[in-house]
């Protein structure tokens, strides 16, 4: 999508400060981190939210998951949080499927 904030960082178009990038996704630090440790991963494929995942493209949202499992361990959190918003009300303000991953500070519940 040409208009999509996501698709144009995953382009190179935006800069960003990327954690990490295979043939499938893309991790980079969020700009406005809620968090001492927040990054965001990506499918490289446009798909607007989690509402949008099918069962042919559900093997990206799989490996993102490894993904994170990856990077967590690299970077030495022992505990974290992975939020993903879908729809305007939820707080999705980027319509391209992401996941927030958060650490570093305590997690309170229910959020928001």
């Amino acid at each position: 999508m040409s208009d999509c904030l996501f698709c144009k960082i995953i382009a190179g178009e935006i800069p960003s400060n990327k954690v990490y990038e295979d043939d499938l996704c893309y991790a980079f630090y969020d700009i406005d981190p809620q968090a001492p440790t927040h990054f965001l991963v990506i499918p490289k494929a446009h798909i607007q939210s989690v509402s949008a995942v099918t069962e042919e493209n559900a093997p990206v949202v799989g490996h993102i998951f490894a993904v994170i499992a990856k990077l967590a361990g690299e970077l030495g959190l022992e505990s974290y949080r992975v939020v993903s918003n879908i729809g305007a009300q939820a707080g999705q303000s980027v319509f391209h499927l992401h996941f927030h991953v958060l650490s570093g500070r305590d997690m309170t519940w229910p959020p928001g």
